[in-house]
């Protein structure tokens, strides 16, 4: 699963700084420049941690994190020119993970961050999103190019099977094995393959080939261009 941060500061060459320096296999930036595109964004993206500045043309970082930990525990990096010791408390208090004053290294940044990614990524929520496919498995919320599918418990597991092993081939007969646990003896051996089908068409976007590959004699991979 990708693991979406939401860097918030209005500086926007530093903005651009800290995604860049943070950059890797896995990583998808949002990237918000005022406190209002701040909210929106984390209203519509949910990101697995957020990189918050305090001073914002339209408002105080500080308003945001106290909305935010009303309703989500996720890792946040408070990013600021403040050194006061108040302002560090005042973060730290409200539920910010760690704090870093202006001016500073990026890789400085970048070693905060990845700290907090290594005690965090392992519990992020499994969402996928990815060329117009969006997958929230804890919620059975399912969109393809922005229209919302509904998808059946085999194909829900099927499904993230091939997300969470994308580019590997995966067997049949594990596949089989993994998406129906009871009662295997009397699951047709054409099972899989009217799953596969089914998925296939529920995924289509048009002008592009399907995600769901073929690798025939072997089973199938999933390949999202």
């Amino acid at each position: 699963m990708a693991y979406r941060i939401l860097v918030a500061e209005d500086d926007k060459s530093l903005n651009q700084g800290i995604r860049l320096a943070l950059q890797r296999d896995g990583f998808i930036f949002d990237m918000a420049y005022t406190l209002k595109e701040t909210q929106e964004k984390w209203q519509k993206r949910k990101p697995d941690m957020v990189i918050l500045d305090v001073n914002f043309p339209d408002g105080n970082g500080f308003s945001f994190l106290r909305m935010l930990r009303q309703s989500s525990d996720i890792p946040v990096l408070i990013v600021t020119a403040n050194d006061m010791e108040t302002d560090e408390i005042t973060g730290l208090m409200l539920g910010a993970d760690d704090y870093i004053t202006k001016p500073f290294s990026l890789m400085a940044l970048r070693i905060r961050a990845e700290n907090i990614w290594k005690r965090t990524g392992n519990q992020k929520k499994q969402v996928y999103e990815e060329a117009g496919y969006m997958f929230d498995f804890d919620h059975m919320y399912f969109k393809v190019n922005g229209q919302e599918i509904s998808l059946s418990v085999p194909e829900q597991k099927l499904l993230k099977l091939f997300v969470t092993h994308p580019g590997q081939t995966l067997l049949r007969d594990m596949l089989v094995e993994n998406i129906w646990t009871c009662n295997m003896e009397y699951v047709d051996e054409n099972a899989l393959s009217v799953t596969i089908s089914r998925l296939r068409k529920k995924l289509e976007i048009k002008g592009r080939s399907s995600p769901v590959s073929t690798v025939y004699g072997i089973g199938y991979v999933w390949k999202c261009v």
